[in-house]
């Protein structure tokens, strides 16, 4: 009994632990499970700490879209702004993939957002490929201006 007991407790401090944390670019990780990851993460932003979703889709920006949008600061601004805050805790998402190559993926993406209207964007992740710890990861290029589909009701 005491070690069912110190198995359960320890996968719960395991499990407890490994949430809190953000998840990194690896090159197991497919194309559209990066998009699916950002998008958990902005839908429950605050999950983790405050922002963390934010963090969490600023993990997996290729560095170049990083260099466009400037420091995480930055970047968090952008994505609170009218521009995008819809993605912020959205109510849900659809991910479909509208073409890709081994090198590039594109996804129409749908987000029902607090107020339940219907945005559109367009989200395209590349394989980065020079040396490195990112070398063969999926990571974000482009996620374009979005587009209201309108209520959902």
């Amino acid at each position: 009994m005491k070690i069912i007991f110190k198995i359960l407790f320890l996968l719960l401090v395991t499990l407890s632990f490994s949430n809190a944390e953000l998840l990194s670019p690896n090159n197991t990780i497919s194309p559209k499970e990066v998009v699916k990851i950002q998008l958990s993460g902005l839908q429950q932003n605050d999950l983790n700490y405050k922002d963390s979703g934010i963090e969490q889709t600023w993990q997996f920006a290729h560095p170049n879209n990083k260099r466009v949008t400037g420091p995480l600061s930055n970047f968090k601004m952008m994505i609170k702004s009218d521009s995008y805050g819809m993605m912020i805790n959205h109510l849900s998402h659809t991910i479909t993939e509208v073409g890709s190559s081994d090198k590039w993926a594109q996804f129409e993406v749908i987000i029902l957002d607090k107020d339940k209207i219907y945005h559109k964007f367009n989200w395209q992740v590349e394989k980065y490929t020079l040396d490195g710890s990112l070398k063969d990861c999926w990571l974000t290029t482009m996620v374009s201006s979005p587009i209201p589909l309108g209520s959902s009701i």
